[in-house]
Order: C-alpha cells, then structure tokens, then sequence
C-alpha cells in the first residue's frame, strides 16, 4: 500500500510541475502583450528571474512601439543581473543606453553595466582587456552624473582596477629578474615607470630596478663592469634620494659600497660587508612574512 501511496505522490508531482511548466510555455508563447507583461512583473516579484527574462525577451520584440518599450528592456537586463548573467546583462544594459538615451532608468543601466563589466574582470595575472573597458566606461559614467549615488562604489572599483593593472606591469617586469634577465628586467622597470609614474609598486619597482643593474654589472666581463657598477651607482642614488627611510635601503647600502670598492672607492673590508648583508638578509625575511599575511 505504501509503494502505491508513493507512485500516486510522484504521479501528482510530475503532474504539477507539468502543469506550471505548460502554463509558463502558454504565457510566453502568447500574443497577449498585457498579460505577458504582467506575467513578466510577477515572476520578477517572486524572484524567479530566469522565467522573467525570457517574458521580458519575448516582449522587446512584440512591444515595439509599446509605450512601456524602456521598461520592458530595462527589467529584461535587471532579470539577468538577478540572475546573475553579468554577460548578457551587459550587453543588454549596453543596447538600452543607446536606444533609450532620456529614460528614467538610463542612469541605473549605466551603472548596473559598469557593476557587470567590473564582475567580469580578471585576476591581474590574466588577460586586462575587461578591465581597460570597466575604466572607461566608469570614467565615462562619473563625467556624465557628478555626484551621483554610486560615486564612492565607483571611485573604489577604480582604485581596485587600477591597483590590478599596477600588479600585472610590476610583475610583467620582475619576470625577466627571476628569469635572471637582469639587463631587461631593468628596462621593463624603468618603462612601468616611464608608462605610469603613480604605480603603488614604485618603492619595489625602484628597488628592483637598482638590483637588476647591480647584478648585471656583477655578471658582465672585466671591460664592462666599470660602466655597468656606475649604472648602479645612479639607481642607488636615485632610490635613496627618494626612499631614504626604506627598509629596502639596508642592502641596496651594501650592494653600493661592493660597487665602490669594485671602482676602487671604498676602503672597507669584505668581512664588514658580508656582516652588514647577513643582518639584512635577516630582516627582509622578516618582511616577507610579514607581507605575505
């Protein structure tokens, strides 16, 4: 008796579902543009924003010249970000800006894009495509509605996409010094600052680019190295110009005075020097892990 209770419950279920499913089907296959719409509202209400896409994309094609055409393609857009198809609603809140220019909702569209096309961003390591086209279009939306609601929301996404690209230019180039490509590993340092001198890594991109010449000139043959340590002595004096309290500073004092004594200008000993790198290898240790947490 229960097996048959249990196929009757199964049978009544399959039943129900069918039924909703037919009555969703007759609703989207209908000509009836207001009780589609309808529709279409109340199963945005109810959180069931994929049904409620499908009758919003039905109607942008039956409501032409409807006098509600805005609305219909604004929550068609809206049904897919609830959805949480950041693609297709950006491209649908993309056709709305150009077809609906004066719309009430043009200002929302705009800057539920941007929030797609922020989501669509990559980690710096990948490609930025996405993220060069989230900066535009923020920069375009902020010059357009100054002092609109989503400013601050917006001003932070900037400063994220922005700190991501510094990321990808200052690792782009210390790949060529982990490869131990010091001579190019300057160069990419030197143009990440040359392309954009604000970068968040400047401390770590100026330090780098004075170890890449240090060791460069280390590695070069006898004939080449007078030039090559000069070439440091230059990036030394840069970086401490400008960073003289960095903790960075310890052992770029080191690499100078193995510089000058290779010019013939230091009198120190190398057991001094090999004490002082020993000390500062202690601390940059103790710096790492402390930039890792």
């Amino acid at each position: 008796m229960n097996i048959y209770k249990k196929i009757l419950f199964l049978a009544l279920v399959l039943a129900a579902a069918a039924s909703c499913r037919s009555q969703f089907d007759m609703i989207l296959n209908s000509n009836d543009v207001d009780s589609k719409y309808t529709a279409a509202f109340d199963y945005f209400n109810r959180g069931k924003f994929e049904k409620a896409s499908k009758l919003f994309e039905s109607l942008t094609v039956q409501a032409k010249g409807f006098p509600k055409e805005d609305t219909v393609q604004y929550y068609w857009g809206l049904s897919n970000y609830r959805n949480k198809d950041y693609y297709t609603a950006e491209t649908n809140f993309a056709n709305f800006v150009n077809d609906f220019p004066l719309s009430p909702f043009s200002e929302d569209a705009r800057f539920l894009r941007i929030d797609c096309l922020y989501r669509a961003c990559f980690r710096y390591e990948l490609d930025q495509k996405p993220t060069y086209a989230a900066l535009a279009a923020i920069g375009e939306y902020l010059a357009e509605y100054p002092g609109n609601p989503h400013e601050e929301v917006c001003r932070n996404m900037l400063s994220d996409l922005n700190e991501r690209l510094d990321h990808k230019a200052f690792e782009s180039a210390r790949l060529y010094y982990k490869m131990e490509d010091y001579k190019a590993a300057r160069t990419a340092f030197k143009n990440v600052l040359k392309d954009n001198s604000d970068n968040i890594y400047r401390e770590k991109i100026l330090y780098y680019t004075a170890m890449a010449s240090y060791r460069f000139a280390a590695m070069s043959v006898e004939d080449k190295k007078k030039e090559r340590y000069l070439t440091f002595v230059d990036d030394y004096l840069n970086f401490v110009g400008e960073l003289p309290e960095s903790s960075y500073r310890r052992q770029l004092d080191v690499y100078y005075k193995r510089a000058q004594k290779a010019l013939g200008r230091f009198s120190g000993s190398d057991e001094e020097l090999m004490e002082k790198n020993k000390d500062f290898e202690k601390e940059i240790k103790k710096l790492e892990k402390t930039e890792k947490k």
